[in-house]
């Protein structure tokens, strides 16, 4: 363990707690190697619950966009200079970031088959192995309460991983899981998509011809759409062509025109990414060129050197996206039946939504969530941070709360920091939003 520790990371300013980096090495016959930054709570750790951040993808790092441009405490400004995050989510909680799956970030594989099995039951199977390394690395966290955020594609990432874990306190190591949570998640293909096309119409992005054309050429539910299917969807894309799909409020960075975008998309069904949904504005962050920066902290061999991170000449530089997952093997149109599962299990389940996505709508997540039939026990109201709406919440029997957030994109927590926050507390506390100012 203190062989991970983290001790002159370049430009950190003195803080109250430790962290910890390096790698956890997967199955004794595999050659695979996963990343973390592991960050301890602020106060009283011993005591506080234990947290895995995913971010989605498939192939976006938790440690590039979670830990530092999200939740993280620490942030990267244009000059390269650390500076401290005050709504982070290690004030309630210990957080380990992972970069999975293997290419991801520092993550890496001695064998170059593996990036051609890679899909979610691996994912699901190596994050597994991670946890059961990173416990024996870090014994005296195996006692705490322990719960997954997962965001955006991380919709399938948290529930598959709870899942075998579930599976696996049966008769294996046990781990003390709680509950997760997830972030403008990918769940249920057909209404993901059609939350996307209604958000779009509904927000005055697409016109009432293109809605309609959607609506009456295209059949998401098979693989066999037709031309005119495909010639009304790269309309679609087109009236997204100069504004943030994932905040569609927020400037966007010129400088990201040129980047690649392959990789850069949550979590899209099939279906859509043959009518090249996938070339949508590829923009990531409310600081609009905020990833460039991240990007550039990362590639500095002095920042590698201190996070004990292993990134050979021979390899591309670091980006916040992996460029070598060229095959996904099975990703489930629905994660639906997982989740209702763990629900009847017992887990405690929230989904939360920054309600100015267009990528994954607020309304993809309630037409999913109505998927599932669970009754209702306190309807849609809204919810305070001080004295201010934060956003609007239902809460389901058993467990299960579906939160927006008021003015945040895709990655809620960097536009709205402060109510992202108070919403990961009271997700841990299991206490319902306050429904009053305070």
């Amino acid at each position: 363990m203190e062989d991970d520790k983290v001790t002159d990371l370049p430009g950190q300013p003195v803080v109250n707690f430790n962290h910890y980096a390096g790698y956890v090495k997967l199955r004794r016959q595999e050659k695979k190697a996963l990343f973390y930054w592991f960050f301890e709570a602020q106060e009283a750790s011993s005591h506080k619950p234990l947290v895995l951040w995913l971010t989605g993808g498939p192939g976006c790092s938790s440690v590039a966009f979670g830990a530092a441009q999200e939740i993280g405490p620490f942030r990267v400004d244009d000059h390269q200079r650390i500076t401290i995050n005050k709504f982070s989510w290690n004030r309630v909680a210990n957080i380990i970031f992972l970069e999975s799956p293997i290419s991801v970030g520092f993550s890496y594989t001695n064998n170059s088959d593996d990036l051609s099995k890679l899909g979610d039951q691996v994912v699901a199977l190596d994050n597994y192995a991670f946890l059961l390394g990173w416990f024996k690395r870090f014994p005296r966290f195996k006692s705490h309460e322990f719960y997954i955020i997962g965001e955006s594609y991380g919709g399938h990432y948290a529930p598959q991983l709870a899942e075998v874990i579930h599976e696996g306190n049966k008769n294996g190591p046990y781990i003390n899981l709680k509950g997760f949570m997830m972030g403008n998640p990918v769940i249920n293909d057909v209404t993901d998509l059609k939350g996307i096309f209604d958000f779009a119409f509904y927000h005055a992005i697409i016109s009432k011809q293109v809605y309609d054309g959607i609506r009456e050429k295209c059949d998401f539910m098979t693989k066999n759409n037709t031309k005119e299917c495909s010639w009304i969807v790269a309309k679609f894309v087109k009236a997204y062509s100069d504004i943030d799909v994932f905040s569609i409020y927020s400037p966007i960075c010129l400088l990201d025109y040129e980047r690649p975008v392959s990789s850069m998309f949550d979590g899209i069904p099939y279906t859509v990414s043959e009518f090249d949904l996938r070339n949508m504005i590829p923009t990531m962050a409310y600081d609009p060129c905020k990833a460039n920066d991240v990007e550039k902290y990362f590639n500095r061999k002095d920042v590698q050197k201190a996070i004990h991170a292993y990134l050979p000449d021979m390899f591309d530089p670091y980006t916040i996206c992996s460029t070598k997952i060229k095959k996904w093997n099975d990703s489930p149109s629905t994660v639906l039946p997982v989740i209702q599962k763990l629900l009847h299990a017992g887990l405690r389940i929230w989904m939360y939504s920054g309600d100015s996505d267009g990528r994954v709508p607020w309304l993809s997540t309630r037409y999913s969530l109505e998927e599932l039939k669970v009754n209702v026990t306190r309807e849609w109201r809204a919810w305070f941070e001080g004295r201010e709406v934060g956003g609007w919440v239902e809460e389901y029997e058993g467990g299960l709360t579906f939160a927006s957030i008021r003015g945040a994109g895709h990655q809620a927590p960097i536009y709205k920091p402060r109510e992202a926050l108070s919403l990961f507390y009271h997700f841990l506390s299991g206490q319902s939003l306050p429904s009053s100012t305070f």
